[in-house]
This record gives C-alpha cells, structure tokens and sequence, in this order.
C-alpha cells in the first residue's frame, strides 16, 4: 500500500509539471515605418503585462510567459504577413498582440492568424473595415473604431467654431476609414469639407498636395496621417508655405514626436486620441516610470491591456488554445465580475483560478462591444507653448 501511495503521488507530481508550460505570445509592430517612435512604448507595455503574469507563479499550473518581438512596418502588408507567419509557425505562438496600422493587421489576419486559428489583438489598428471582417472570433482591439473617432473629432473641431475644413489623409485602410467616417459625421453637423484628398508616405516633398489643399482653402487642415512620415511632410509644407496654420490631428499623429518636429510652430493646433483616464491609467502610468519607460505614448497602455487579456482569458479557459480561450476574452474584459487594474492580475489569477468572474478594467477602462473591440475613451489634446496639453476626455 506504501509504495502505490508513493508511485500515485510520483504520478501526480509528473502529471502537475507536464501540464506546465513555457507559453509564447508574439507582438506584431512597426519598429520601422510611420509609427516606429511610438512602438517601444508599446512593445513595453505587453512586456509589462507579460512580465507581471509569468513572475506571479499562479499561471495554468506554473506556466511561464515570454514575449517574441516582431517587426510588422506598420505600412508593408507582404512583410507584416512575413512577420506573423515566422511567429506563428517558427516560434509557436499562442496570440499575437497587434498588427498595428490597420492595412497590414488585416493582411496578417485574413491570410495567416485566421488560417491557423491564432487569436490577435490589436492595441492600434482603428480601420472601421475591421469591425466587419470575418475572423471566426479569433480578432479583438483595445482601442476603439475610427467610426467612434470620426465622430469625437468632428465635435471637437466644431465646439471650437470652425465649420469649413480641408482634408489629408494617408493612403491607406487606416486614412481612408478615418477620412470617410470623419466626413460623414462634419457634413451632418453642418461642416464643410473643402476638399478630402490622400497623399502618400515616403515623399521627399508635398508642397504640390499641399498647394492643392490651399487652393481648396479651409479654416483648419485636418491631417490624417502618420508621424513618422507623410503627415508630418504635409505639415512642414503646409507650414513653410504658410497655407495653414491651424491643425488637426488625429491619432495617427498624436505623441512626442509631433512635439518635437514642430515645437511652437503648431501653437493652437489640437487633436484626440485613444486614451482613458481614472485610476487604472494613473496606476498604469507610475508602473510604467517604475520600469523606466513613458506609459503616456500613444497606445502603449492598449499594449499593456491586450497582453493581459489574451494571458487571463487563458487562464478563465483552462488553456492556451486559442479556439478554447477566445471565448473567454469577451466575458473577462466586462461585468459582471470584480474590476481589475493594473498591478491586480496576479489577483485576477486567483478570482478565475476559484472559478469566480472579472472585469477586465485595465489601463484604459476596457469594456468591449460586438464584435470584439473597445467602446472607446478619447483624450483631446492642444498645442500650447510648445507643449502638449490634455484638454479632456470623451
């Protein structure tokens, strides 16, 4: 009898360490391209989550986390596929935390994280075309559609008694989806669009885009594009040749960078991002100085949040398969259920671990909405003294 209670306990003990495992998430983001000087931030913000799942012991029986950096470009939809690929069949990862612009992150979803079932969430991609593609459950974003920024950015523009405006944007999924829906909401609250025109990134020069916008004429240019590349070029143009003066920017553009290529020169500008506020953005905020990098870039808290809900909708499943966890993501991330914020999921672990429920709040007070994506808080900023100041939220 002694020695079948040992060899059940040797049994149990080997059946508790093989369930342990040592689980891969990928992140997919443009450390090159028109929004590389924000993807640190963001990279470190799922290393956050990950780090803060994988030391709490208390993960699927003791599993560990790490985290495989992958370069979408942001803009290259052939090497943003590439990308997701080599993490999916080289490294064997159970999520993906990305794409990042829109065009590419659907490339990679319909042709490679739909195919081999691999669930994605995107802290950054805000395409409307998004919210209607077929992903057999498997796609999830933290920050809100442009549909809803279309929307808050129209009101803005229009609260501040400017009703005619020239329109850029880039030439893309991500640009047009902004630019149409941006459209559709100005012209019903009585707004004018002079002109809605694209221009394209990687141009050395946009004094002719920009001669063609002035022409059109406007009180305001509103410029829907990115930081790292053309949006920028179309200012500096715009700026040099005097043909605006007031800008608006949208999320694409928002963040230091903006700041530091301008300075004063943008002075009364504005613009909105995807950004909530409340304690968990507070909390989220400190652990990022606490772990040496600046938790208030452009989606760097959307990072930290869809890391953490990919790792506890695992652990509400049981399992790092996604075809079993997918379905949990929608169920962690709103009521009912206790709220968890930043620094809390080592508490979260333990709810779910006794069977109980959460509220995934976060560093941006998740709550999801069919199919999948955020309901969206935006932060509306200014340019004063060459500085950027939050206005508000909405």
């Amino acid at each position: 009898m002694k020695k079948l209670l040992i060899a059940t306990a040797v049994t149990a003990l080997s059946a508790g360490m093989v369930s342990a495992e040592e689980i891969k998430l990928g992140t997919s983001l443009g450390f090159t391209g028109p929004l590389e000087s924000m993807a640190p931030d963001m990279q470190k913000g799922a290393e956050l989550a990950v780090k803060e799942i994988s030391d709490s012991g208390k993960f699927l029986d003791g599993s560990t986390v790490s985290l495989v950096q992958g370069d979408s470009t942001c803009a290259d939809a052939a090497a943003a596929t590439a990308t997701v690929e080599r993490l999916i069949t080289a490294e064997g990862v159970k999520g993906i935390i990305g794409g990042m612009c829109s065009g590419e992150a659907i490339a990679s979803l319909e042709n490679v994280a739909v195919p081999n079932g691999i669930v994605m969430i995107s802290p950054s991609a805000t395409s409307p075309a998004l919210s209607t593609i077929e992903d057999n459950g498997l796609f999830f974003r933290t920050s809100p559609s442009d549909a809803r920024q279309g929307e808050v950015m129209a009101d803005i523009i229009m609260e501040k008694g400017i009703e005619n405006v020239a329109v850029t944007y880039t030439n893309n999924d991500y640009g047009k989806g902004l630019a149409e829906s941006f459209e559709a909401a100005f012209t019903e609250k009585g707004g004018t669009i002079t002109t809605n025109s694209a221009h394209e990134d990687g141009k050395a020069d946009y004094s002719a885009e920009v001669a063609a916008l002035s022409a059109a004429g406007g009180d305001a240019l509103v410029v829907a594009g990115y930081v790292d590349q053309g949006g920028s070029g179309v200012v500096r143009a715009a700026l040099d040749t005097g043909a605006f003066d007031t800008f608006v920017f949208p999320d694409g553009m928002v963040g230091q960078a903006l700041v530091d290529n301008f300075g004063e020169e943008i002075e009364g500008s504005f613009g909105q991002n995807p950004a909530a506020e409340g304690e968990g953005r507070d909390i989220y905020v400190k652990m990022a100085e606490e772990a040496g990098y600046d938790g208030t870039g452009a989606f760097s808290a959307e990072s930290y949040d869809a890391a953490a809900l990919i790792l506890l909708g695992m652990a509400a499943a049981g399992s790092s398969d996604p075809a079993e966890y997918k379905e949990k993501i929608m169920d962690i991330a709103n009521e009912p259920g206790e709220k968890i914020l930043p620094g809390e999921l080592g508490k979260a672990l333990d709810i779910l671990s006794e069977g109980g429920d959460i509220d995934y709040v976060g560093a941006t007070s998740v709550e999801f909405v069919e199919p999948g994506e955020s309901a969206g808080i935006y932060r509306e900023v200014s340019f004063t003294g060459g500085e950027m100041e939050v206005v508000g939220y909405r």
